[in-house]
């Protein structure tokens, strides 16, 4: 007498972990690839004068561009060199 309930094909046993990945793309890592392209666009368009805020908090103005660093003036005679990636944000200013 033949099984009435045939084993199930590979690409059904496979369905639900490819559904799994096709959500964990579209959920994690497409907008985290988009966040670093706008993060890369930003530190592109980086220009002396700009004012900045670094990943660790710290406020300063751009004083020069170098290939991979910044000089960053954060006070009156204090400036300090940092990688272009150390980059949160450029403040833009206030509007009234």
């Amino acid at each position: 007498m033949p099984q009435s309930t045939a084993a199930a094909s590979p690409l059904v046993q496979l369905f639900p972990l490819a559904l799994i990945f096709i959500i964990f793309y579209f959920l994690l890592i497409r907008p985290q690839k988009q966040k670093e392209k706008e993060h890369a666009k930003m530190l592109a368009g980086i220009d002396k004068n700009d004012e900045v805020v670094t990943l660790g908090g710290i406020h300063g103005t751009i004083v020069n561009v170098k290939e991979k660093t910044l000089i960053l003036r954060i006070d009156e005679n204090v400036k300090m060199e940092i990688e272009k990636s150390s980059v949160a944000y450029i403040k833009k200013p206030n509007f009234k």
